[in-house]
């Protein structure tokens, strides 16, 4: 009769749930905690003066969806998501093939698109308010009357302008990210892939469409999908420059959310709101997961 050793009972520690422990409560803490408690604000009356917070269920949800106020701001914040991902995403392009072909100085030439990455939102948001957009005798006016055109333009205050001025505050403010991971992809380029297309007569065009770009394909994924997060959740240019306005033009989500949670008092349906604004950045992510996964079986086939 064959003996049947008795199970072995491992230690806790034997799997390295002591090694991650820290991580798993720093996690429930400040991660899952706060979302499970976001959700149960969501769906009370409460306030920030802490009275009522009686359960309504799903009250709150109905009036965002009914709320004009809403969706004004969510169209706000995908207009400005669609106004800067592109010139992001060129323009980082753009600037990285010009750094990667320089003989002379690449040095200087990172620096200066990348310091202004490093800057807080305070900062570039004061700069361009004080210095770049204010009538007459800002930089931007100024710069404007140097080419013969009509200066006095409402940078800030005209709803024609001010969200395509906070754009191009972005764009200078940000571009700086984008450009690094594309130069860093533009140097993993194998060189002698230019050199075979150069012996067969391919020109610098050429090149670019049938070797740069192609190699560039998952950088472009990776900057697209950070680079639309990034501007689904602006709030702080835009609180800084403009507050919101004129008459509501600018004024993102996240700013709403701010306003009806600390201006509004409501904390409840502040929370409401934030819950659909999280469940249009899931969704966005879950489509972009998808068209990057096709795109790899595509290539891959």
């Amino acid at each position: 009769m064959s003996h049947v050793p008795p199970p072995v009972r491992r230690h806790w520690s034997e799997h390295g749930l002591v090694f991650i422990a820290p991580f798993l409560l720093v996690y429930g803490l400040f991660l899952l905690w706060p979302l499970l408690s976001g959700i149960g604000m969501s769906m009370s009356s409460d306030n920030i003066a802490g009275i009522g917070g009686d359960f309504i269920g799903l009250d709150n949800y109905a009036e965002a969806l009914q709320d004009p106020n809403v969706w004004s701001s969510l169209w706000n914040t995908v207009w400005f998501t669609v106004l800067s991902t592109v010139p992001l995403v060129l323009t980082g392009l753009g600037l990285a093939l010009l750094a990667h072909h320089l003989r002379f100085a690449q040095w200087l030439w990172r620096l200066s698109w990348f310091a202004p990455f490093l800057l807080p939102s305070g900062v570039v948001g004061l700069l361009f308010l004080w210095v770049i957009y204010p009538a007459d005798f800002g930089f931007a006016d100024q710069a404007l009357a140097a080419v013969g055109l009509h200066p006095g333009i409402g940078w800030l205050t005209d709803e024609r302008y001010a969200m395509l001025s906070i754009v191009l505050t972005t764009v200078w403010w940000t571009v700086g990210f984008n450009f690094l991971l594309y130069l860093a992809a533009l140097q993993a380029i194998p060189q002698h892939l230019y050199e075979a297309a150069a012996l067969d007569g391919a020109g610098p065009w050429r090149r670019l469409r049938h070797i740069t770009l192609p190699m560039l394909r998952t950088t472009t994924g990776v900057v697209v999908v950070l680079q639309v997060l990034a501007s689904l959740k602006i709030f702080d240019q835009v609180y800084i420059m403009t507050g919101g306005g004129p008459d509501d033009a600018t004024r993102p989500i996240l700013q709403y959310v701010f306003q009806a949670g600390f201006t509004g008092y409501r904390i409840g349906y502040a929370s409401a709101v934030s819950y659909v604004f999280f469940a249009l950045i899931l969704l966005v992510s879950l489509v972009q997961l998808r068209l990057s996964r096709r795109t790899r079986e595509e290539n891959a086939r």
